[in-house]
């Protein structure tokens, strides 16, 4: 049995009951080093099998190959594991070998797995911000390490002309360290230099900052691996510090004053 298991943005009360249930359930359990050490409470005790950054394949590939011996594994990936985490590449090595899945009750699967879900880096940084994401949105990873730099600016290139609030992944490292102010480049064509951008790095683990700027002062801020960045559209605006953007309530319904209709209180 492989649980692939969610670990949110990082603090154990973050985790869903459900990721808790299914470490404790497992006697292998497999992930990036950082990862296991933020649930290291949950995993004393059992065999745990620990890798460093780019080592995902290798992960996978082994968490595959012991559930397959017949252990129970949990393979940790942080925020929502089908969210550019670790759920896809487990089916594409299955499929690739012709390993047939199925969820835990499958008779006749070579491998029964679970995909558990969790609280993503997006909304983890949203909700620190404020309410960012009230509207339509695309999020898109900086990192060409695995996707061609021109793909990653198209996609940027359309998002900013549809008028998308962006949530960028992976916006710099000590490798790619002018992925962002490219992309910022390409956004000014299309928005505002006031427009609000909200920096959140470590969204609830130990060394959590949060930042609301412009997409003018983007670039004279500390950024890295661990920061998400929403840059909003052009109707986010900023109120006591927090970002909003509107989902159209105000164009449809009075806001101002206090409203009842339909109102039940018991």
């Amino acid at each position: 049995m492989l649980y692939i298991v969610s670990i949110g943005p990082g603090a154990l009360e973050h985790m869903t009951p459900r990721a808790v249930e299914a470490i404790e359930a497992a006697d292998t359990v497999i992930g990036y080093k950082t990862y296991l050490e933020l649930i290291a409470p949950l995993i004393q005790g059992k065999r745990v099998v620990s890798t460093g950054m780019r080592s995902e394949v290798e992960r996978c590939a082994l968490a595959v190959d012991e559930a397959r011996k017949g252990r129970r594994v949990a393979l940790v990936s942080s925020g929502d594991a089908g969210i550019y985490g670790m759920a896809g590449l487990v089916i594409e090595i299955a499929a690739s070998r012709g390993i047939t899945l199925g969820p835990p009750e499958a008779k006749d699967a070579d491998l029964t797995f679970e995909v558990i879900p969790g609280i993503p880096a997006l909304a983890a940084a949203a909700s620190l911000l404020g309410a960012p994401l009230m509207h339509d949105f695309v999020a898109v990873s900086l990192s060409d390490l695995l996707t061609p730099w021109e793909d990653i600016k198209r996609r940027v290139e359309l998002a900013a002309e549809g008028d998308f609030v962006i949530v960028l992944y992976n916006p710099k490292s000590s490798r790619r360290d002018w992925q962002l102010g490219a992309v910022r480049e390409v956004l000014l064509h299309h928005r505002g230099p006031e427009t609000p951008v909200g920096i959140v790095s470590r969204a609830m683990r130990e060394g959590e900052r949060t930042l609301v700027t412009t997409l003018h002062d983007l670039a004279g801020h500390e950024i890295d691996m661990q920061t998400i960045v929403i840059v909003g559209n052009s109707a986010t605006f900023v109120h006591c510090g927090y970002m909003v953007t509107p989902r159209g309530y105000g164009r449809k319904y009075e806001l101002r004053g206090q409203l009842s209709r339909g109102m039940e209180i018991s």
